[in-house]
């Protein structure tokens, strides 16, 4: 599939910069039109879309991708995930956490995946449609086989336990469901079927009514949750989904928990791999977030072995030989150059929708952009790179949106560089850490 851009002034392009400049605007990673932006990705794109590729075709890909922070992980992992949108992939982000979606409860994992699952026509929660879609393809291929109107519904039942044969040997109960759910359609309780496909989607707590009605019991488990994400991918592919992308961004979170939730989780990380490696999810591409501390530190995957050895990388050469075939891959951070550069493409993508374009382009010149990426790192105690997401938003918010609105307002005269603790992270707050004053004045 091309993954040419559209023209600067297709309508569609103008959505999605109005998109990209409004997340920007907020301090936000877009969760869209991140193609606009990517600079220095190129070297990725030949490896990774081969691999998206491999998993098109039945395959299936596990990466573990390492950046400090403010190195773009997030961005990256977007990019990544449009890439395979536009493959034809539903797509899933999940935020590991401890409280939310701890590592170590696979059930919560899946139950999140669900959630967050999305494709390129529907947006989260994806799974009834593309359940509804995976009947509909049902119905078409009995059809197809010669069934008629009197004999479809059995025809359908022979297919249903025909295609998610494999999956019933390990999740019995996604076959159960399913049944369930298209029988509730059949009847015409909506409700009953909602419940039915709450539960298939992880949901704990659905009705007892609804669950016998469906002729399952109990909530998912940790090890269930496996079996339904294999029925997933099932249901996927037969829906004409190529694939499922799935990302578990901040992994790292996983060092501040109390060790034996720690070492739970990272015992469910190395079976994920593992089960990836096995061909046991054909059709699934999972990356993972990291910082270099959680895959080297003794409080990370260090921490079992195993872990360690499956996601062991060679990073003692130049980045500039990384292998971005390899199991982990490295993202080098932002320079001042690289910094720059983005800077002067959000300015230059700004321009092409810009109510006064020429005063823009004019005030806010590549010498303009490179003073104020000095300017924010200086005021985070010069490390450039935990910059980004905070010299986008002064750049879009302070200085973009006020010299295309106001004909008189001259940023190099009139802006004044203020960065507050309370619109720092906390990592971006520590890299401030040392001023004496709250908020910290640079002229520009």
């Amino acid at each position: 599939m091309s993954s040419a851009k559209p023209s600067p002034s297709s309508p569609a392009s103008a959505v999605r910069r109005r998109a990209v400049i409004d997340a920007l605007r907020r301090g936000a990673v877009p969760h869209s039109g991140l193609d606009l932006l990517a600079t220095g990705l190129d070297r990725f794109e030949t490896a990774l879309d081969a691999e998206l590729d491999a998993v098109a075709s039945g395959g299936a890909v596990f990466k573990a991708v390492r950046g400090e922070y403010g190195s773009g992980k997030t961005f990256f992992t977007r990019w990544l995930g449009e890439r395979a949108k536009r493959l034809g992939f539903a797509v899933a982000e999940i935020q590991v956490s401890e409280t939310e979606t701890p590592l170590h409860k696979l059930e919560t994992v899946y139950r999140r995946l669900t959630e967050r699952l999305t494709t390129a026509s529907f947006p989260p929660s994806a799974l009834r449609p593309i359940v509804d879609a995976w009947f509909y393809a049902l119905e078409e291929d009995a059809l197809a086989a010669g069934a008629t109107e009197d004999e479809l519904a059995g025809a359908v039942e022979t297919l249903l336990t025909a295609r998610l044969t494999e999956v019933s040997r390990h999740a019995p109960s996604f076959a159960t469901a399913m049944r369930g759910y298209r029988a509730a359609l059949a009847e015409g309780d909506e409700a009953t079927a909602a419940a039915v496909l709450a539960w298939l989607g992880g949901q704990p707590h659905v009705a007892a009514a609804a669950r016998r009605s469906a002729g399952v019991r109990g909530d998912l488990d940790h090890f269930g949750a496996l079996g339904f994400l294999q029925g997933l991918l099932t249901v996927l592919r037969d829906s004409g989904h190529r694939g499922l992308f799935v990302v578990l961004d901040e992994v790292e979170t996983l060092q501040r928990v109390r060790s034996d939730a720690r070492d739970k989780a990272l015992n469910a990380l190395r079976q994920l791999i593992d089960e990836v490696h096995s061909g046991r999810f054909p059709g699934l591409y999972l990356v993972i977030t990291g910082t270099p501390a959680f895959y080297d530190g003794q409080q990370g995957v260090q921490r079992l072995a195993p872990l360690a050895q499956r996601l062991a990388t060679d990073f003692t050469t130049d980045p500039r030989f990384d292998n971005p075939r390899a199991v982990q891959l490295r993202l080098p951070g932002f320079t001042q150059d690289s910094l720059v550069t983005l800077g002067v493409t959000i300015r230059n993508l700004y321009v092409a929708g810009a109510t006064s374009p020429d005063r823009v382009r004019a005030l806010v010149d590549d010498a303009y952009v490179a003073d104020l990426a000095r300017a924010v790192g200086g005021a985070l105690g010069g490390k450039v790179g935990v910059a980004p997401r905070i010299y986008l938003k002064k750049l879009v918010d302070d200085v973009l949106d006020r010299v295309d609105q106001f004909d008189d307002f001259d940023p190099r005269h009139d802006y004044k560089l203020t960065v507050g603790s309370n619109e720092l992270t906390d990592v971006e707050r520590n890299a401030a850490a040392g001023r004496t004053a709250d908020d910290i004045e640079l002229d520009l």
